[in-house]
């Protein structure tokens, strides 16, 4: 049996969250704060349907898509109003792990096997609300999608012998035991819908709730038992927290049996505080979450490495890392590429935030858009003319003029290096 999970859903209409395809009452007026509450709480999953009609209001919607992906730590799937494969870069561009094309409509059966190509099957699911639409398109389902999205309740049984493409069911029903059945359901891998996504739903008590029914319910499966590793006197094992992008080290905390098996299920760095002898979530207050990337032991298995998704500040004081009071040696910039363009990104967001006279940075931010695009376009074609040259050095120095520029392109439109590298390893 494979491992379950739990999707919330938000309908976008006219920037806010309303609460269902045919009844737009609102929920929620803070789209981008609804999705980083199912995140924070225990979703594993996002879908997003943009139920708007015009350009205008899909522009709209995909602007809120792009604010949600950079406040939520669980991935997102997200279709609606795609009318043409420009719809699909926009919204692949803005951060979701997929882009859904709704099959009940003539148009996206045309654009699958274009957007399939152009940008992966993988990045490709399709929605659909009736047993007849798989079975007529069953074969360029398979072909050119790697998900399947089933709105309301369908013969899963009858899914299950079409094909073997997983699906998640978004359903309105609000009975728990016909959510357990359809979890229960092997074809299926998620369920949406209206009991998921009420904003008071408990998700680990609901995924409690599911392991009693023999359903696995998490992202990870450890592939080492608790009893497996070297503890001290205390029962406790040590844990080294990593930042998952730059390798900075973070914190050094500890696990108990009970902190370890609430952090494999739950996705979220869980310890045991020696000091205050209780199990706690990272982040529970401060709101500073340790989302796991990976877990691994030392080769005595008495040490746990933990690579993870820091939120915030790692240490109580307010400081990245725990590790940043100096004993010996010389203080030194790393030169990590990511930190060292983070550095400098942060020094341009700084200087816009609170301008410095004199500061050419701040000159290109006063000149506005046109003149930080002209900027742009000059440095690139000092680097085509700086490879003319058979002077490495002068490449190296008019990248890094670029590289400057670019991002003071990047800090003025709101593109941050996470939303890069995110992509770029997307590809």
């Amino acid at each position: 049996m494979s491992y379950k999970r739990l999707t919330p859903c938000i309908l976008i209409d006219g920037g806010k969250a309303v609460k269902w395809f045919d009844d737009r009452i609102v929920v929620a007026e803070d789209v981008v704060a609804l999705a980083k509450h199912y995140s924070d709480n225990g979703a594993d999953e996002l879908l997003v349907f943009d139920l708007s009609n015009s350009d205008e209001d899909h522009d709209e919607s995909i602007d809120l898509m792009k604010r949600i992906n950079r406040v939520i730590s669980i991935p997102m799937v997200a279709g609606g109003n795609i009318r043409r494969q420009e719809d699909v870069k926009k919204i692949l561009y803005a951060g979701a792990k997929r882009a859904m094309l709704n099959l009940s409509k003539p148009v996206s059966i045309e654009l699958l096997e274009e957007v399939s190509k152009r940008f992966g099957k993988e990045r490709i699911a399709v929605s659909m609300n009736d047993f007849d639409q798989l079975f007529k398109q069953q074969h360029l389902i398979e072909e050119y999608c790697t998900e399947m999205v089933f709105m309301h309740r369908l013969d899963l049984a009858s899914v299950e012998n079409i094909t073997e493409i997983p699906c998640v069911v978004v359903t309105d029903t609000m009975e728990c035991a016909e959510i357990l059945k359809i979890l229960k359901s092997s074809g299926v891998k998620g369920v949406s819908g209206l009991f998921i996504s009420q904003q008071d739903l408990n998700f680990d008590e609901f995924k409690h709730v599911c392991v009693k029914e023999g359903i696995r319910m998490t992202s990870f499966e450890s592939m080492m038992d608790f009893s497996e590793l070297k503890l001290d006197a205390d029962g406790l094992i040590p844990v080294i927290v990593q930042d998952y992008k730059t390798n900075e080290v973070l914190m050094l905390a500890y696990m108990n049996e009970e902190a370890f098996d609430h952090t494999i299920k739950s996705g979220r760095m869980t310890y045991y505080s020696r000091s205050r002898q209780e199990q706690w979530v990272k982040g529970e207050t401060s709101g500073h979450y340790q989302y796991v990337k990976s877990m691994i032991a030392d080769c005595d298995k008495d040490t746990i490495l933990a690579k993870v998704e820091q939120i915030g500040a790692a240490c109580h004081t307010g400081n990245r890392s725990c590790f940043f009071q100096q004993i010996v040696g010389n203080d030194f910039d790393a030169k990590n590429p990511l930190q060292i363009f983070e550095s400098v990104y942060n020094t341009i967001v700084d200087r816009k935030q609170n301008p410095k006279e004199g500061s050419y940075t701040n000159y290109l931010f006063d000149k506005g858009i046109d003149k930080i695009l002209k900027k742009v376009g000059e440095e690139a074609t000092e680097i085509v003319i700086a490879a003319k040259n058979p002077n490495p050095e002068e490449i190296k120095y008019e990248i890094s003029d670029f590289l400057y520029h670019a991002m003071v392109l990047m800090v003025e439109r709101g593109v941050t290096w996470e939303d890069i590298t995110n992509e770029l390893a997307d590809r």
